[in-house]
């Protein structure tokens, strides 16, 4: 039989602990070159539009590809990465961003979406 402690142990080393910039560690020029790429943005809108959601909902992109993106995004303090058995919960750091560079986030998201909206057939990539 399993005790206690053993199952931490395997259940630790199955889901890796993710690092997250605490928010005074946010850096602008790390912010705004993860959100200069189409695909990062669209994640970013459609998780400000949905909330919390895992990784699965943005298809159409290889898996491989998604998560390079999901880590940029991760590792500039813009979403943050909650692991939930078997999947990955992402969400936008909202707070944390409005905090280190007020009015940022709601510019980019601005600029996005008119963007998106001129160029519909463009922006189905995520």
């Amino acid at each position: 039989m399993l005790n206690l402690r053993a199952f931490r142990s395997i259940c630790s080393a199955m889901a890796k602990e993710l690092h997250h910039p605490d928010r005074d560690q946010i850096d602008l020029s790390a912010v705004l070159e993860a959100l200069s790429e189409p695909i990062r943005r669209e994640i970013v809108l459609r998780l400000l539009e949905q909330g919390e959601a895992p990784c699965q909902i943005f298809d159409g992109a290889p898996k491989t590809n998604l998560s390079y993106h999901y880590a940029r995004l991760r590792e500039a303090g813009v979403t943050r990465t909650r692991i939930a058995g078997p999947y990955r919960m992402l969400s936008v750091r909202v707070e944390d961003l409005a905090a280190r560079f007020p009015g940022l986030l709601e510019a980019v998201v601005a600029a996005a979406r008119a963007e998106a909206a001129k160029n519909p057939a463009e922006n189905q990539s995520a």
